[in-house]
Order: C-alpha cells, then sequence, then structure tokens
C-alpha cells in the first residue's frame, strides 16, 4: 500500500526552528515496517504543492497531523487532495483533533480522526484500510458513517515506548532543515528530534495534554541505543530533547547521561527543546547533563509572581526553585532559556512587571514571552469560555509568539497585555549588557541580516 504523510506548513512566527516532525517519523517507521512505500510532505520545507505529489505518487492512504495552528491548513490540504485523489481515505491526528474530533470528523474532506497517541492506530488503521474492513472496533478513532453519524471508537490504551521503531528521518529531507535553535546555534550538518518519555504528571491550566496525567518513560539503555544511531549512522551534529517532563526521575537522567558518556558521544551538543521542571534540576543533575554534552536547558518559569503561578497556573513551582535552578545550570556552564507568560487570568499590570523584573533577574541567554493563549482542551480555555471571550477569529489565529492576545476578561483588557509584552521584550533584551553579549556572540555575526531583522522587531514591535 501506497501511503502520503503530510505536516501542513505551520503558522509559527519567522526565526522559530524547523526541524523534521518527530511524529510522522513514528508514523513513516510503522508503515515502512508494514511493507508500505511511504512519502512525506513537509510543508515548512517542501517546494511543491501536497496535491502535485499526491498526483504523481497515487497513494492508497493519506495521514495527516495538526495542531491548533496548522488545523485550518491541514483542512485546505485535505480538500486539495480530495479534489485530486477522490475517495483515497484522509485520516488526520494530533493535538487538535484529539481534543475536538467531531469539528474535524464532521468536513467533508477528513474520513478519519485518530485520537491521542497515532503509531498503534495507525497500524490497524492501515490493516483494516487495506483488507476493506469495517473500521468499527478500532480504538482511538473517530469516524463518519455513509449516514452522517459520526461514531466515537472507544480510547485506546497507553502505548508501551518499547514498541515503538526508530523514526524514519530518511523519507524527510534533511538538508532542508535548519538548527533546532536558528536564532542563537549555527549547526554545520544534521539536527534531529528525540523523545525519550511521553506525559506530564503535572496539570498547568495553559498547557494542552491530550493523554492521561502519567508520565512513562523509556529506559535509558533504549534511549542510547537510539542517541548512538543518530550520531554515528545518521550523522547528527545536534541532537534535541523534545521530552515535556525529561527529569521527573533522577535517576534515570543521570543513567542515560552516564551512558552517553561511556558511549563517547558527549561531543555531539544536545539541547532540551522544551525544558525541564526547575524544582527537580540541582547542579548535580545539571553538572551530569553539561558532562554528557548538554550545552542548553530551558525551564518553564512562566510568571515572576508566585500567587499567580500558585492560583492560576499550578505550576507547583517557587521563584525561590527557579532562582536555584538558573544559577546551578549557569554555574556548570550550561546556557539557559527561559519561558514565561503573559496575560493569564487574574493578572495586573503589577503581575506582569514582576514577570518582567523576574526574567531580567534570572537573565537567561533566551526570554520568550508569550502572550496567554487559551487552547482547547485547556483549563484556560475553559476560563475564557466562561469568563470572557476569544478574540481570535480561526484557529490560525491562535499563533502565540506574536503580539496579538486572543481573549480578554472583564479585568484584563486586551490593550494591557499586549502593552506588556511589547514591554517585556524591550525591558529584556535592550539592557546595555544585554546588547554588549548579543554583540560578542559569533552568531550575530554569521547571520546578520537575521541579527538585524530581529533587532528591528525588538526595538518597533516589542518581539524577537
Amino acid at each position: 500500500m501506497r501511503v502520503l504523510l503530510v505536516n501542513p506548513k505551520s503558522k509559527l512566527p519567522i526565526d522559530t526552528r524547523t526541524s523534521p516532525s518527530l511524529g510522522l517519523a513514528y508514523l513513516a517507521a510503522v508503515s515502512e515496517r508494514r511493507g508500505d512505500e511511504v512519502r512525506v510532505h513537509d510543508g515548512d520545507v517542501e517546494d511543491r504543492p501536497v496535491e502535485e505529489v499526491a498526483r504523481e505518487f497515487r497513494p492508497h492512504l493519506i495521514g495527516i497531523t495538526a495542531n491548533t495552528t496548522q488545523v485550518m491548513s491541514a483542512w485546505r490540504e485535505a480538500a486539495r487532495l480530495k479534489a485530486v485523489l477522490g475517495d483515497v481515505p484522509i485520516v488526520i491526528g494530533g493535538p487538535h483533533p484529539t481534543v475536538l474530533p467531531h469539528e474535524s470528523a464532521a468536513r467533508p474532506e477528513i474520513d478519519i480522526v485518530v485520537r491521542g497517541e497515532g503509531e498503534a492506530t495507525w497500524e490497524e488503521l492501515s490493516e483494516r484500510i487495506e483488507q476493506g474492513a469495517d473500521l468499527a472496533g478500532v480504538r482511538g478513532i473517530t469516524y463518519r458513517r455513509p449516514d452522517g453519524t459520526i461514531v466515537d471508537e472507544p480510547d485506546r490504551p497507553a502505548l508501551d515506548l518499547s514498541t515503538l521503531p526508530r523514526p524514519a528521518y530518511h523519507y524527510f529531507k534533511m538538508d532542508r532543515y535548519t538548527n533546532l535553535q536558528p536564532t542563537v546555534d549555527h549547526v554545520e550538518g544534521y539536527s534531529f528530534p528525540i523523545m525519550t518519555s511521553r506525559g506530564c504528571p503535572y496539570r498547568c491550566s495553559y498547557c494542552s495534554q491530550i493523554m492521561e496525567r502519567r508520565w512513562r518513560m523509556r529506559t535509558p539503555e533504549d534511549v542510547v541505543d537510539e542517541w548512538e544511531w543518530l550520531v554515528r549512522e545518521m550523522g547528527a551534529a545536534e541532537i534535541g530533547v523534545l521530552d515535556d517532563s525529561f527529569n521527573i526521575d533522577r535517576k534515570r537522567v543521570l543513567r542515560i547521561c552516564d551512558l552517553i558518556i561511556e558511549r563517547n558521544l558527549q561531543h555531539v551538543p544536545w539541547i532540551m527543546i522544551n525544558g525541564i521542571r526547575a524544582n527537580l534540576a540541582d547542579e548535580e543533575l545539571l553538572g551530569k547533563m553539561r558532562q554528557a554534552g548538554c550545552i542548553r536547558t530551558a525551564f518553564g518559569v512562566e510568571s515572576g509572581n508566585q500567587h499567580i503561578l500558585d492560583t492560576i497556573i499550578h505550576k507547583q513551582l517557587t521563584l525561590d526553585q527557579v532562582r536555584k535552578a538558573f544559577a546551578a545550570a549557569k554555574k556548570v556552564g550550561m546556557e539557559t532559556i527561559g519561558f514565561f507568560i503573559i496575560g493569564m487570568p487574574g493578572e495586573t499590570e503589577e503581575t506582569m512587571d514582576d514577570t518582567i523584573r523576574f526574567a531580567c533577574e534570572l537573565d537567561p541567554l533566551v526570554a520568550n514571552f508569550s502572550i496567554a493563549t487559551p487552547f482547547p482542551g485547556t483549563e484556560l480555555y475553559d476560563i475564557v469560555k466562561a469568563r470572557g471571550r476569544i478574540l481570535a477569529e480561526t484557529w490560525d489565529d491562535f499563533v502565540f509568539f506574536e503580539g496579538k492576545a486572543r481573549f480578554e476578561l472583564p479585568d484584563l483588557p486586551a490593550e494591557l497585555v499586549e502593552r506588556k509584552w511589547r514591554e517585556a521584550y524591550r525591558r529584556f533584551y535592550l539592557r546595555p549588557h544585554r546588547i554588549a553579549r548579543t554583540l560578542m556572540r559569533k552568531q550575530t555575526w554569521l547571520q546578520l541580516p537575521r541579527t538585524l531583522r530581529m533587532a528591528w522587531r525588538t526595538v518597533v514591535t516589542g518581539a524577537l
């Protein structure tokens, strides 16, 4: 069977990272294991429209992934594919269709929605479609019957991560991707993501978790086997850990680092893309990570106001724990990134000032300020629907690193949030020592046009 896997072009702003979709790489590997002929079309790097590729490839099955900012693009691409291929089944999955499956299942261009983790469901679904069998009983899917009735099959249990094949990166045009964090790095060679665990035991109010409140891990040996494969066989020049909660199990992290060192893989730099828990990070842990080649970690700080962290975000984190984590990372020679949110419910100008001041105090290499965005499936979304109004007109408008508020509440006007967001970037990046640090970085001069563009955006709009 011929299978086409599609990643729609993202709506994220310029200068964000591009790397191959790990989710599609796993699905491609599952299809390859079945014996399927596979093609991957990543809209972020392709120069041909997907329908042109489909017209040549003539797939028997199409899978499209989508988060909230991609979903409308996914629907548009599905419609174009339907016009070219007719009755070929089109399946959509990802965070957004998982949370709102009927929204996609009701659309004429979508045949099946996969909810939650996709690998096992995709394999069973492929077998049913190849055999021309009925879809009833395939766990984890939502689909529309010929009479228009939408059916939700039961959820699929969480996957045993040890059953996953290695991601099939050979279907991606690797030379077209940037390094994982192009605003601060210059990497000669391929950058690959890796997933060592899935899920998170925490439940922050802004976070759209599509699985149960549970953390699942791969064994250190399994992780480093893949790590070594990326380095020795795939030619990785950089590796980015994509876990939501990498350091939940301290002993496991230490063991992974020891194995990286034992196998002499620490010469390839690695970074934490989504950050680690600050309350579970200390000098010993971070020092071991640094010895194993980790050059940068990120921390989800979110707010510099303890009341907002406790009562609105439910971060289960203290400001002192954050201070200690940043200090420990810097002491062992690791670069830091801080993620901060402006405009959560309950915020005032004073609490947003607290966040800006705290970011300046921590002084990470990179401070990412996002405007609070109520993604469906989050507690934040429920709060806004109950007490305020969503300002975004379509899902395309839910990009959270742009300077527009996506909601407002009676005591939190959009204008205030947007003003404080712009102010946050200016106050953080236009300090004299920050300007001097930027001018001293090699990357500044290697990518001078990008540096000048970012500087202009910071001064004029307040955004990186």
